[in-house]
């Protein structure tokens, strides 16, 4: 199956100049290609991460551009905690691995084992002046995401995207699941997606393939974004920084032009139809028409 072609920023199909503050919690350059990847590559984004690995640290500022900066600190809520480094570095946590469960998931016990513990300091997101003025968290540190949450609530209160791994059943002893980090983000936000959800083959039975999945939900991405039914609590600019994200980021087209038309309601700017007339083009779903055109789905 061919490749779809990515599609053109927002900035380059609005003639718009958008910046957008991104931080980065958990920024250790493993697998996973970072959400906000098009927009740093495009140059429309600033990023503010933090990494306490040494060695995971050491390849970000190797590899770092000029609008990334990274910070060797493990966030949280400012307190002095035990950092767990387990055999595999993706599992490392302030939180102790669950092996009641892990024991049962191909690998994941020989991955999650503990070789290390260190003290260490954590801060406070809101504390951090470099992250004042955050458009978009992205976050995975496996665990610990509910503490940032609480201890960034002026972050978060002008935040518009957030991008967190979820657990549906613990890996780590008192680890807070989905349901946890909901309940704390709806109070703004709402879920906008899972991207991806992921399995995994629950023992006895060894398929022989560890990532394979079959039945039990274990993890996701999850995507929350600020309440789009209450769009009279966000700036002219934070309208148009929002679009951004979620055109160059997640192609979520629908919220974009909603977003854009709230803009140009109220600036008298053309940007929706503008928008809809690239979509069209597009053939994204061709027999959907915008109410900015005038005319009813056929």
């Amino acid at each position: 199956m061919a490749k779809v072609a990515a599609p053109p920023s927002l900035n380059a199909l609005l003639d718009l100049s958008c910046r957008v503050k991104v931080v980065d919690v958990g920024a250790n350059p493993l697998e996973d290609v970072p959400p906000y990847l098009p927009m740093l590559r495009n140059g429309h984004a600033t990023v503010i991460g933090f990494e306490p690995n040494p060695e995971a640290l050491q390849r970000l500022n190797a590899a770092k551009g000029a609008a990334e900066l990274y910070f060797p600190y493990a966030v949280g809520d400012g307190s002095r905690r035990t950092i767990n480094f387990c055999a595999a570095q993706s599992m490392t946590s302030l939180l102790k691995p669950n092996m009641e469960l892990l024991s049962l998931l191909p690998r994941f016990a020989e991955w999650s084992r503990v070789v290390a513990t260190a003290e260490i300091e954590t801060v406070r997101l809101d504390d951090v002046p470099e992250t004042d003025g955050m458009d978009m968290l992205k976050i995975d540190i496996q665990g610990g995401e509910l503490m940032v949450f609480e201890n960034a609530v002026d972050r978060l209160r002008n935040g518009l995207v957030v991008h967190t791994e979820v657990l549906f059943v613990a890996m780590y002893h008192d680890q807070p699941t989905y349901t946890d980090l909901d309940l704390c983000l709806r109070l703004g936000y709402v879920l906008h997606r899972f991207e991806p959800l992921i399995s995994r083959t629950v023992g006895p039975l060894d398929v022989g393939r560890p990532y394979e999945g079959m039945g039990q939900l274990i993890w996701a991405d999850a995507i929350f974004v600020r309440d789009f039914m209450k769009l009279d609590r966000l700036t002219d600019g934070q309208l148009l920084r929002f679009a951004v994200i979620l055109h160059d980021c997640y192609r979520s087209y629908d919220l974009v032009l909603l977003l854009l038309a709230e803009h140009d309601r109220r600036c008298g700017s053309r940007h929706g139809a503008r928008y809809i007339s690239w979509s069209d083009a597009r053939a994204i779903r061709p027999q959907a028409r915008s109410r900015l055109t005038g005319n009813s789905p056929s």
